[in-house]
């Protein structure tokens, strides 16, 4: 049993009633400043908890180019980074937490959002405890460990009234938008095939991405690109799925998959093979249509996404997806309108990757959904 279970049982009421800010604190939370209507016309705040490679080198730079939303607090156990990050920065001390005294960001009023930017193993935790504490959450994708931590992450974003986004940035990137409405609005007639696939050369085996009660492993890492671009081409989600896996280096990957295939059916016989994996560089996504093909090369980079089509080049500007994404959801705060990406979004992901380490269980078995 993972120490997360220890924490929180599998009921719903007494998961939440089990976080750190205990049933009082939570009343208490629940008429604070930080979870009534924002001021529609000042930035809103948000801390970003885990300040590794995302954190440092997107995210926060990402902050300083937005427009609704701004760097208002950091939640890391490094004392030695959050000095570094408040003087770079100019966090005040009030706004730095760290992961013993985190549940105290529910009295600051200077943060409304909270980006989960940890391991995967510590997203439904945080997603939580955030939630308890009355703030807004956007959660790194993948959104759990499985589709079972995924629904209680929803339940209780829902219980304490807070949004809940994931962090799908290519949803916000406009090239991506173009293959969504090709596919979705059948432009060159009903999607038959999507090709595809997403991964790296692993080369640092030290990180958390090796470690599988971390949450480690090609598939829960690179392998949700092409799956949720599958799932957004055709506006649907997969009846079976089939999976299998490869490893080249099997002296190194003792613990995680270095290299899964899988296969999706979709309703209407669309069929997607896909493929992921820490054995080289790719990064591609193709769909065959009854009357054209379109597709983008590379089609989850943090830039420089491009696309091609049988009727022609697809190449609109780029953009800054992570301020894009950051402003966005500030706004669908605001204004209580809906999200661009929902906790459900993140959900019906984890639905599809638990049916595939299913069939990987069962020697590739098809799991029907």
């Amino acid at each position: 049993m993972r120490e997360q279970d220890h924490i929180y049982t599998k009921s719903r009421r007494n998961f939440i009633r089990k976080t750190a800010l205990g049933t009082a604190a939570i009343l208490s939370v629940s008429a604070s400043p930080a979870i009534l209507r924002p001021n529609q016309n000042k930035k809103m705040g948000i801390a970003l908890v885990g300040l590794g490679y995302y954190s440092r080198d997107l995210l926060s730079p990402a902050l300083l180019k937005t427009s609704e939303t701004y760097l208002s607090g950091i939640v890391t156990g490094s004392s030695e980074k959050a000095k570094t990050w408040s003087e770079k920065y100019k966090i005040p001390e009030k706004n730095i937490y760290n992961y013993s005294n985190f549940d105290d960001i529910a009295f600051n009023d200077d943060i409304q959002i909270v980006y989960i930017v940890l391991p995967n193993s510590m997203h439904r935790e945080y997603t939580i405890r955030a939630a308890a504490a009355g703030k807004h959450v956007i959660c790194e994708k993948p959104m759990a460990l499985n589709a079972e931590e995924c629904r209680d992450m929803i339940a209780a974003c829902k219980d304490y009234k807070v949004k809940l986004s994931i962090g799908y940035r290519m949803h916000y990137e406009p090239n991506t938008q173009e293959i969504m409405k090709m596919g979705q609005e059948a432009e060159f007639g009903e999607v038959r095939q999507i090709t595809g696939g997403a991964g790296f050369f692993m080369s640092n085996f030290t990180n958390w991405r090796m470690k599988q009660d971390m949450g480690g492993g090609a598939m829960m890492d690179m392998g949700v690109y092409p799956l949720n671009a599958a799932r957004y081409i055709t506006g649907k989600e997969p009846d079976s799925v089939s999976a299998q896996e490869f490893n080249n280096r099997p002296d190194i990957f003792t613990e995680v998959d270095e290299i899964i295939s899988f296969q999706l059916e979709f309703p209407g016989g669309v069929i997607a093979n896909l493929i992921t994996g820490f054995n080289a560089n790719y990064n591609h996504i193709r769909a065959t249509a009854k009357k054209g093909w379109f597709g983008l090369d590379p089609f989850s980079s943090y830039g420089g996404i491009k696309g091609v089509s049988s009727k022609g080049p697809i190449n609109f500007p780029e953009i800054n997806q992570q301020a894009k994404q950051m402003d966005e959801f500030a706004i669908s705060i605001k204004n209580d309108t809906p999200l661009r990406v929902t906790g459900d979004e993140g959900l019906k992901d984890m639905i599809v990757v638990d049916a595939i380490k299913e069939s990987i269980a069962k020697n590739g078995k098809t799991i029907y959904l």
